[in-house]
């Protein structure tokens, strides 16, 4: 995903990185940039808001459970893959 606006840090390296932003799990540097990201680039705050929720609602209906490593690397590794798609149906010409 683009939002065609020039950033420091790129609209799909933002979303790519959102659940870690959220769980707290990148380093501050990393964290600075993505914010100051969400806070010039509506589209990608819009989806990080989206993200947040998601992430919200599976915290409320599994409590205090922890998922399996191999589990959130999977997901993981499935998100990025959905992203990728993503960005490249929005390069194909309609």
């Amino acid at each position: 995903m683009s939002c065609g606006d020039p950033h420091e840090t790129d609209c799909s390296d933002v979303l790519a990185e959102v659940y870690l932003y959220l769980d707290l799990e990148c380093a501050d540097d990393r964290r600075a940039l993505i914010r100051e990201h969400l806070d010039e680039c509506s589209p990608c705050l819009r989806e990080f808001g989206i993200e947040q929720e998601v992430k919200a609602l599976v915290a409320r209906c599994c409590g205090s459970e922890l998922a399996p490593a191999d589990l959130k690397a999977r997901l993981r590794s499935k998100l990025s893959e959905l992203v990728l798609n993503a960005d490249s149906r929005e390069l194909r010409p309609d």
